[in-house]
């Protein structure tokens, strides 16, 4: 079952504040008025020696020397690391890579040095969800990546928000969006520094009101007749027609081939139900208070825990409560009650159904993946109705120390980048025939290929979680694990967060 790892520290810088130093980094906007932004090469007037100057990958730098030159007394131009600045018998100096170098111009009467530190270039700017629809008083945050040229992800860009029209919608300066009142606004995304800003217009669209209350049913398992978050959100958008990661056949053999389809949950094991309950209570429900051992990464509650609420077996211990009423979901992991009638837990993690809100950059949840569970489970509620229209939630035994949206936090060290990161998506492949399965069956896979499975944790290859319930039919439900790994595939993965 689930490994539980602390996070990697990531920092995401929404405003950018100035670090004063003896010799501070000019910035490329003192240096070429009108410099251009994105991708496109610069070439740079010489600053003065002696100063320390921020650059991009590719930009040029026409270096000046003031060492005197007359009686045939000619300068040699040097660079502590080529790799980062080379530089030519001219002065010219090119930045080739990552890192900070120096370069020395010098001859009989003395020397000069110019400092340089070089960073990737803003190549491409990308904002989900885009558009944004969000009901008045909802939020909906923005996860914006930014990626170099050659694709790579970058980290560290100050990135700041505005909303065209606040009456209307407002952005914090941590992205999220708040409905205001009903109509259709923009939110300018702008990431960089000068002479690399990058910048995008998302569409927005503030409904009137919040859906209303859930009108389902009480207590252990309950049905619910309402969906778990917005139309738009991740969980609930098909991709049965998306495109296919490049390294989706090595990241389904490193999961495992022949591994076969495993449903982690059913009516009966060891004398009982066995998966992931979950309870559901009314908005009078008593709060308690929760402890945690990752309380850096934990919502601090209260939390309307009833007096016995159902637990899930084994060392995950996860306790799953839906405020019916106010249409929240409280997750705690490693839960247990303490004898003075609190609640401890590793961590814990409270979710808006009403928004797209997700978990700061690098936090987990309840899960490992920083996603909420509930919404990832196979309930019978569904599978009774029919119709499963949200993705499912699975785990791997061996997980890459990365993450990929809408997943927030990683948990391995493992850096191969043929390891699937959390919150990978895959999904049944559409030529694999599903007619020959029970009905109830049916209903899972034909969601496995419509809206496919979201990597949540660490566990076993190919085990997708479901709720504990008696009313499972554990024969039907078992003839899934005639699916191989073979039988699926990796949807396409963009922004790729890595240490």
């Amino acid at each position: 079952m689930r490994s539980f790892a602390r996070r990697f520290g990531v920092l995401i810088y929404i405003a950018v504040s100035a670090c004063q130093s003896d010799k501070p980094l000019a910035p490329l906007s003192s240096l070429a008025r009108g410099a251009q932004t994105g991708s496109s090469r610069v070439i740079l007037p010489s600053p003065p020696a002696g100063s320390s100057t921020a650059v991009y990958v590719g930009d040029s730098i026409q270096l000046s020397s003031k060492l005197s030159t007359k009686r045939k007394n000619p300068i040699t131009w040097s660079s502590s690391n080529s790799l980062i600045v080379r530089v030519n018998t001219k002065g010219l100096a090119v930045a080739a890579g990552v890192g900070s170098a120096t370069i020395t111009a010098s001859n009989s009467t003395g020397s000069e040095q110019w400092s340089f530190t070089v960073a990737q270039r803003i190549a491409s700017i990308t904002v989900t969800p885009n558009p944004v629809s969000v009901a008045v008083g909802a939020t909906v945050t923005l996860v914006v990546t930014l990626k170099a040229s050659d694709g790579s992800v970058l980290t560290g860009r100050p990135i700041s928000y505005q909303s065209l029209n606040t009456s209307l919608a407002t952005v914090s300066s941590g992205g999220v969006v708040t409905g205001v009142s009903s109509g259709t606004t923009s939110v300018v995304v702008t990431a960089g520094t000068a002479n690399n800003i990058v910048t995008s217009t998302i569409p927005v669209t503030v409904g009137s009101t919040s859906p209303p209350p859930d009108t389902g049913g009480l207590g252990l398992n309950a049905a619910l007749t309402r969906a778990f978050f917005p139309p738009d959100n991740p969980w609930n958008t098909p991709i049965d027609t998306a495109a296919i990661d490049p390294n989706s056949a090595a990241i389904i053999s490193n999961i495992g081939l022949t591994t076969s389809f495993h449903p982690d949950f059913g009516a009966n094991y060891n004398g009982g139900p066995f998966g992931i309950p979950y309870v559901v209570v009314t908005g009078t429900q008593a709060r308690v208070n929760v402890s945690f051992d990752y309380a850096d990464e934990s919502d601090p509650g209260p939390y309307p825990i009833p007096p016995n609420p159902p637990i899930e077996p084994g060392s995950d211990a996860h306790v799953l409560v839906v405020d019916r009423d106010n249409w929240k979901l409280y997750e705690l992991f490693a839960a247990q009650r303490l004898a003075d009638g609190t609640w401890h837990a590793g961590s814990g993690a409270i979710f808006d159904l009403s928004s797209n809100a997700l978990r700061p950059a690098g936090w987990t949840s309840a899960d490992a993946a920083g996603l909420p569970i509930l919404p990832g489970l196979v309930r019978f509620d569904e599978v009774s109705a029919g119709n499963i229209t949200h993705a499912l939630r699975f785990t791997v035994s061996r997980s890459r120390r990365a993450y990929v949206y809408p997943a927030r936090h990683w948990a391995s060290s493992d850096t191969s980048s043929l390891r699937p990161p959390m919150g990978m998506r895959v999904r049944l492949k559409a030529g694999v025939n599903i007619s020959g399965y029970p009905a109830s069956a049916q209903v899972i896979l034909r969601a496995l290929k419509k809206y496919g499975m979201i990597v949540a944790d660490n566990g076993s290859n190919w085990f997708v979680s479901g709720t504990a319930d008696a009313r499972w039919n554990d024969t039907e439900i078992n003839t899934l694990k005639a699916l191989k790994g073979s039988d699926f595939e990796v949807v396409r993965m963009t922004g790729i967060v890595t240490p």
